[in-house]
């Protein structure tokens, strides 16, 4: 068993400086030994096989139950030397035919019906709120932050990111009615609703938890926003403005014509929709097995070429994309180093396996936003021609929340 092990590695790693470790004591090199080692060690033999047998989900099993151990170094910067050297290689002949039936079963038997839905979303979301009051920011954004400059702080990023979205959906006149679908704690919500124009919000989402503490925050301001439980199919009422930031990649494939088709029918003529969803820049994947056991059940992210038809299909007009893919990299890091600085506390809450788990999550998606295909779309949609400004300007040159000045600027 440690002349496969051996062979994976050989394989897998080439730059990079990790020492491996095997069940029965040997321990081997890999890499062109650049940076500081790395050392993990298997703890048993069956670990061991499992990982080699199965690596998209084993590998993650075997951190949290004891079975991999890093003995130099951290988790996250094994990821890093996993993540960024796997980017270049083809699916293992082991592994591919897993993703390929995993895929399968997926489309077979697990498809996001309300119910689905549903549970999928309380399994992450309605995790104890004391958990992410300990590594988000103060607003409790959980999605792509906006790094302006390499120096903004978690807190300041994640306000750009906020007036970013808000400019692209230009709420530049009274009276508007905006759709927040995926509406989280409320966060992007009250942001709008405290905007000059004084938008009436909606905020809609499927988690209980997140729409009770949204409706707390809401009562206790004047802003006209109010949240509710519901599921995007079963809107009804018209929106000038519509945005979803961070739930679409919980619609799953079956239902993408199901999501444009509604949030075009109940957008105005004049109006402006903003999805911020993660995504890939490679060719289409099914969601890694380890994630969709314990992160996001029923997650998945879709490329360009999934998601362009279906918006093309509803009648939609797409006006501007951006890729904001590094941004998240940094927003996973800022949110990886704060849930370690309070680790203490976690511990108040959840046991030790928990804390691995959420360790390699975070560990993890942060290098595949670097180099294994993750990244996140900012697309406008409109349906008509001519609804936003013909220069980008309007998106930029506003800083205060002012979004007639950066509008008459584009119009100069």
């Amino acid at each position: 068993m440690d002349r496969l092990l051996d062979w994976v590695f050989k394989r897998l790693v080439k730059s990079g400086n990790l020492k491996v470790t095997s069940a029965s004591g040997t321990s081997c090199a890999y890499g062109d030994q650049s940076g500081e080692q790395v050392a993990v060690r298997f703890t048993s033999r069956a670990w061991q096989l499992k990982v080699i047998l199965d690596p998209e989900l084993k590998l993650g099993e075997a951190y949290m139950d004891g079975g991999l151990v890093v003995d130099r170094g951290t988790i996250a910067e094994f990821l890093e030397i996993i993540i960024k050297n796997v980017s270049g290689l083809e699916p293992t002949v082991s592994s591919a035919p897993l993703r390929r039936l995993r895929g399968i079963w997926r489309r077979l038997f697990r498809n996001n019906n309300l119910f689905r839905s549903k549970r999928n979303a309380r399994h992450h979301y309605n995790i104890d709120h004391r958990l992410y009051r300990l590594f988000l920011d103060s607003d409790m954004q959980y999605s792509c932050a906006y790094f302006e400059n390499e120096n903004m702080s978690l807190e300041e990023a994640q306000t750009a990111k906020k007036r970013h979205i808000a400019n692209k959906l230009l709420i530049d006149r009274r009276g508007l009615r905006v759709l927040d679908i995926g509406s989280g704690w409320g966060g992007l919500g009250l942001h709008l609703a405290r905007m000059p124009n004084k938008p009436s919000v909606v905020g809609i989402n499927l988690s209980d938890e997140q729409v009770s503490i949204a409706q707390q925050r809401a009562a206790a301001e004047t802003a006209t926003c109010q949240f509710r439980i519901q599921d995007f199919r079963d809107v009804a009422e018209k929106y000038d403005r519509i945005v979803s930031v961070g739930m679409f990649e919980h619609v799953g494939q079956s239902h993408y014509n199901d999501f444009f088709r509604k949030c075009y029918d109940i957008l105005d003529d004049d109006g402006v929709m903003l999805l911020h969803t993660i995504g890939r820049w490679n060719e289409p994947s099914c969601t890694n097995a380890w994630v969709w056991k314990y992160i996001f059940p029923g997650g998945y992210t879709p490329t360009l070429s999934e998601v362009a038809p279906t918006i093309e299909r509803s009648g939609f007009i797409i006006s501007d994309i951006e890729m904001l893919g590094l941004h998240y990299a940094e927003t996973l890091r800022h949110w990886r180093e704060r849930f370690l600085a309070r680790r203490n506390d976690v511990l108040k809450i959840f046991d030790e396996r928990f804390i691995r788990m959420w360790e390699f999550y975070l560990a993890g998606f942060e290098p595949a936003f670097k180099y294994y295909g993750l990244n996140v779309f900012q697309i406008q949609l409109t349906k008509k021609v001519g609804i936003v400004p013909t220069t980008r300007d309007y998106i930029y040159s506003t800083r205060d929340g002012n979004i007639e000045t950066g509008l008459a600027r584009a119009a100069e």
